[in-house]
């Protein structure tokens, strides 16, 4: 004997599946026909044809009376599970597509970052955001990496961009470029043309850095202290164009990286990759866990 199996649920009323699991759910949260009938802008009877179509397709009952509302069976509550999100999505679809174009088409995005990244990073990344949406308002604002921190985790800015060492629990960081370490000293300076040169050679030459709070500060004396080998700053100055034309001046020799290096900054500085001892600096964005 062959035993056929059982046939799958066609949900035929009128082609269309989606309506009597509306008029399912609706009825679910009114608790009667005639109610979910005025919701649906429909009249009793049809919401009724529909409910017994949905429950003849699939072979269960769903719903039954309990004094003068209509509650779920076992079947039902199952059922409903599984339809509340498809109706709910359906039904929010036009809302929500609207929203999304809002997001892309208009709106502002505010954007924390340093000086740095502002000055070298951003320029090309800001001409085609601005490109391709044209009606958004973009705000950068210029502050430390502390800074861009609080602001991300206040919600006063959707994200920030830029370098991180040590990455908190409550953000995601995503690097998206990397950018070699480089050696910069005046022109005629003795390391400026030496063929081959260590770490320690670097000793006798004051070192012009950022503020002690910024990650590049916090890298040199890192890398210094892992070799072993002395330093001294000669000064401590915020921004990295400041950084060049004292170094330029013939002040001291600074730790740089190379976003911050033009093709003009080759007429009065000299510049070696310090990769052999220093990590190469990525950049990324940074937004709050979860987002």
């Amino acid at each position: 004997m062959n035993i056929e199996p059982p046939a799958t649920p066609r949900f035929s009323y009128k082609g269309d599946r989606l309506k009597p699991l509306r008029a399912f759910c609706q009825t679910v949260r009114l608790g009667s026909v005639s109610r979910a009938a005025e919701a649906l802008y429909l009249s009793q009877p049809a919401v009724s044809l529909q409910l017994q179509a949905l429950e003849r397709d699939l072979g269960e009952r769903l719903l039954e009376r309990s004094g003068r509302r209509l509650v779920m069976t076992r079947q039902g509550e199952a059922l409903y599970d599984l339809a509340r999100p498809l109706v709910e999505g359906i039904d929010e679809l036009p809302d929500a597509f609207r929203k999304q174009l809002r997001g892309m088409d208009g709106g502002e995005l505010n954007v924390a970052a340093g000086s740095s990244t502002i000055l070298y990073l951003l320029p090309p990344i800001v001409a085609a955001f601005r490109a391709a949406h044209p009606d958004v308002r973009l705000n950068l604002h210029n502050v430390t990496g502390a800074g861009g921190l609080e602001l991300l985790r206040s919600d006063e800015v959707d994200l920030a961009v830029g370098s991180m060492l040590d990455v908190p629990g409550d953000l995601d960081y995503a690097p998206v470029m990397r950018f070699e370490p480089m050696l910069i000293t005046p022109l005629d300076h003795p390391l400026a043309t030496r063929a081959k040169f260590e770490l320690a050679d670097l000793s006798p030459y004051g070192l012009i850095l950022p503020p002690q709070r910024l990650t590049t500060y916090r890298m040199v004396d890192l890398v210094f202290q892992r070799h072993q080998v002395a330093y001294t700053v000669a000064l401590e100055v915020g921004g990295w164009e400041v950084i060049k034309q004292y170094v330029a001046m013939g002040l001291g020799i600074s730790i740089v990286t190379a976003i911050c290096l033009t093709e003009a900054d080759g007429d009065r500085l000299a510049s070696r990759s310090l990769a052999e001892w220093f990590p190469y600096r990525s950049y990324g964005v940074v937004v709050r866990r979860g987002q």
